[in-house]
């Protein structure tokens, strides 16, 4: 199928649940961005600073761009005029650094924390008590320009199902508790990504609102043979 096509289909299936879509375009030319937006996608997620950048001067500018990969403190400065939503904070010291371009910019800037559920070394994010301490100090209550709205977490890379969907449902439960403890009053708290290309329907079952598709978009998608172990 063509990306319109694969556009359409997602659609049609997140949209009935009121899962947001967030097509990850990395690697890929701005003219296969290009065919997804004019099948009417708007959310676009990038991993990296410089790829990033490239695309958002390239493309219509009112698509929405999320960073999703790891993001040093040196390259905000690059994204705080346009980046719709930073998901993989993972530390106070880039959410102040966040916040401090934020105001240079007259923004508000919307962020996720990125919570480590996966049993691999190589992912980063908070722990969960990490993030409980971040939202408690007075350095977070502090920032006037960043906007927490939600969390989120890459699973384990495992053809284990029972796996990954404990580790999904291990950050549901997590998101609900913070949503209770720290921002019972603030609708705005309300976005939980979790799920990708091979696990996304997992993911979904398990309480997730926004997925993260790249394969399954543009092509060259890798289905996975569940092992229920």
């Amino acid at each position: 199928m063509s990306i319109a096509d694969n556009i359409k289909s997602l659609k049609k299936e997140t949209g009935e649940i009121n899962v947001a879509l967030l097509a990850v375009s990395k690697t890929k030319p701005a003219a296969d961005l290009q065919q997804a937006y004019d099948a009417g996608q708007r959310l676009f997620g990038e991993n990296t600073v410089q790829e990033l950048v490239e695309k958002q001067e390239q493309l219509p500018k009112d698509i929405e761009w999320h960073l999703i990969g790891h993001l040093q403190t040196n390259k905000v400065k690059y994204i705080a005029p346009f980046i719709s939503m930073i998901q993989s904070v993972d530390s106070i010291k880039l959410l102040q650094e966040i916040n401090k371009h934020a105001a240079k910019n007259n923004r508000v800037i919307d962020c996720l924390l990125q919570i480590y559920i996966a049993d691999e070394e190589t992912k980063f994010g908070l722990g969960f008590d990490e993030a409980i301490e971040l939202l408690r100090s007075e350095e977070y209550a502090a920032l006037k320009n960043v906007r927490i709205r939600g969390l989120m977490g890459i699973a384990t890379n495992t053809d284990a199902e029972k796996q990954i969907k404990e580790e999904y449902y291990e950050l549901k439960t997590f998101f609900d508790g913070i949503k209770v403890s720290f921002f019972r009053k603030q609708e705005s708290f309300d976005t939980l990504s979790m799920g990708m290309s091979a696990d996304y329907k997992v993911a979904i079952e398990q309480g997730s609102n926004m997925v993260r598709l790249g394969s399954t978009i543009f092509g060259g998608r890798v289905v996975k043979h569940w092992k229920n172990n």
